[in-house]
């Protein structure tokens, strides 16, 4: 009774699944870009944004969980301009030379179905710290197609206040409300 009580565990446990782990992907710095758009005196919409982010995002596919930790280098800003580059990391906006970077912390990813749609966090920047929620707009998981590896993908976004960074100079003139989006792709290993 014993012996068939095991062989019957042991069938059993072969054939259960493997339980999938979290597995942890490394930002693609090449492919991962904050960027951020504001009204400028209503006359136009600007586009900015940060060549320079690291990060990780761990992902348990079978759990549907996933936690996404980002460092974003301020003084990597790219507005197109060297004269604006410079005017944006003062002390009225970025303030890069205090704050040389700024972070997102996720706290809460929901999925619908095996893909994250939002995904709530703490985002600090100049010493501020606000609970964000971005909408996850486009999301992949699959091989990368020319390093070999799994990869993921993904397009986000939120608006927030400059204003409650204490980024607020020019409001209402230059927009208070900024988007940032931000896109990205993550390599296993």
């Amino acid at each position: 009774m014993k012996k068939q009580l095991a062989t019957l565990a042991l069938a059993i446990a072969a054939a259960t699944p493997a339980l999938a782990a979290p597995e942890t992907f490394t930002l693609d710095g090449g492919h991962s870009f904050p960027r951020f758009s504001y009204s400028h005196f209503g006359y136009s919409v600007q586009m900015s944004r940060f060549d320079k982010t690291t990060g990780t995002i761990v992902l348990d596919k079978a759990a549907k969980t996933a936690k996404v930790d980002l460092v974003i280098d301020t003084k990597s800003v790219s507005t197109g301009s060297d004269t604006f580059n410079e005017h944006i990391q003062g002390e009225d906006f970025l303030d890069t030379a205090k704050y040389p970077t700024a972070t997102f912390k996720s706290t809460k990813v929901v999925f619908k179905g095996d893909k994250p749609v939002s995904i709530t966090g703490d985002l600090t920047f100049k010493g501020v710290t606000k609970p964000v929620t971005l909408k996850v707009n486009n999301f992949v998981a699959m091989p990368h197609p020319m390093l070999k590896k799994d990869a993921i993908g993904a397009d986000a976004s939120v608006v927030v206040k400059r204003s409650e960074f204490n980024a607020g100079k020019y409001a209402p003139h230059v927009g208070d409300d900024v988007t940032i989006s931000i896109a990205l792709e993550a390599i296993k290993g």
